[in-house]
């Protein structure tokens, strides 16, 4: 019985020793000891450091899996970039002839942008008249009698009968006969009868009586049954209310005249412009009814409202018009030539920019058939440039051409060493 108590006994620390055994080695196989670097055997690449899959500033000398689980990528001594562009892929020179890249220098000059907005040509407000009358009256005689007639500054209208303005001659005529009459009065009674004359002289004046007619009253001591209406401006009628022999009351339109030597347009610019439009500024306007033509301008006046409907600001551009060739509502189109900014900054062609939506990068050469992608801030755009504030040098050669072709290699091969490891 003892005997086989004690082989019992015995079996069981051998028992306790094996399991003990397996438990250290399996947590000695557990702990994953880094690899090293593998060795370069005759004949196979070297590998000089291993870099993160998704572009990130990030190498590792042995391997390794980023945040998302991803293999970092082994770099090659045969493809080896300088230290400060470990993210550069190399393209063989034949590949490189064969894709047609194409490079260019990063410099500084200016960007402009070309605005385009379509408008209409409409009458200068500042040279437009309306012809009315302070006083009752009858046209007796119209001398205008066409709407779109040429009128020059003082030509006659129209001949009215006004019973208030005979009445307002004939008291300043009694006026004129009291003080002939008085001229041999005290100083006191003359300065009465001057000022009587006076007063009924501003009562004409008020009527809008023109100068030449009361200088003729006042030579001919003669009142006039009917008076001349002038044209105010010289112009055209663009609209013609008065009717011979009609009535008209004070206030009331008779003609609508403007001067048409200078016009305006008023262009519609998308929101999205209006930060590069300023007053001042040079534009130039072709019509479709002037093909060939084409009228040098400047903006006055930026509406300061938005229109919610069509998200564009009436811009206001002015032109001469000697000839009368601009004639109101006229479509027209408009170009501007805004600078996207102040001073010069750092530009490359828009071809050289690759844009995610989220991020912009472009590839700069950074030797034969070495390129790095590198992402960059930018700025404005125009005449077939972009503006880089950021990221890249003045000098620094940035690929123009077949840039997509080589971005799409360099993910490949990214892909490819992920699904290797």
């Amino acid at each position: 019985m003892r005997g086989s108590f004690l082989l019992r006994l015995l079996s069981l620390c051998l028992a306790m020793m094996v399991v003990s055994g397996a438990s250290a080695q399996e947590g000695h196989e557990g702990h994953v000891q880094p690899a090293a670097p593998a060795k370069a055997q005759a004949g196979e690449r070297k590998i000089l450091y291993y870099r993160n899959p998704m572009g990130q500033p990030d190498t590792s000398p042995t391997p390794k899996k980023d945040s998302m689980g991803m293999d970092y990528v082994p770099v090659y001594a045969d493809e080896a970039a300088p230290p400060d562009a470990a993210n550069a892929v190399r393209i063989n020179l034949d590949k490189v002839q064969k894709l047609g890249v194409k490079t260019e220098v990063a410099a500084k000059r200016p960007v402009s942008r070309t605005i385009r907005a379509v408008g209409t040509v409409t009458v200068d407000e500042r040279r437009l008249h309306m012809v009315t009358r302070k006083y009752e009256g009858w046209i007796e005689k119209l001398h205008a009698d066409v709407t779109g007639q040429s009128v020059k500054r003082g030509q006659p209208l129209m001949e009215v009968y006004a019973p208030a303005l005979v009445l307002a001659q004939q008291e300043y005529l009694a006026t004129l006969r009291a003080g002939s009459a008085l001229a041999n009065a005290d100083p006191e009674t003359r300065r009465t009868a001057e000022e009587l004359a006076e007063s009924a002289l501003n009562r004409l004046r008020n009527q809008d009586l023109a100068e030449g007619q009361i200088k003729r009253l006042r030579e001919t001591r003669k009142e006039s049954r009917t008076l001349m209406v002038s044209s105010p401006v010289g112009g055209v009628v663009l609209e013609k209310h008065a009717i011979q022999g009609m009535r008209f009351m004070p206030g009331d339109p008779l003609y609508r005249i403007a001067d048409l030597s200078t016009v305006w347009v008023l262009a519609d610019v998308f929101e999205q412009d209006m930060g590069l439009v300023q007053e001042g500024q040079a534009a130039e306007v072709t019509l479709n009814a002037l093909p060939g033509r084409t009228f040098a301008g400047k903006v006055t006046f930026i509406h300061p409202v938005l229109n919610a409907e069509t998200r564009t600001v009436k811009v206001r551009i002015e032109l001469p018009n000697p000839n009368g060739e601009l004639k109101p509502s006229l479509y027209a189109t408009v170009v501007l030539a805004a600078r996207s900014g102040a001073g010069e900054w750092i530009a490359v062609p828009d071809s050289a920019l690759l844009d995610s939506g989220s991020r912009q990068v472009v590839l700069v050469e950074r030797g034969e058939g070495l390129y790095e992608p590198r992402a960059v801030r930018v700025g404005g755009k125009g005449n077939g440039y972009v503006e880089i504030l950021e990221g890249l040098k003045e000098g620094e050669k940035v690929v123009v051409r077949a840039n997509f072709l080589i971005d799409a290699e360099a993910n490949l091969r990214a892909a490819l060493g992920h699904f290797s490891h």
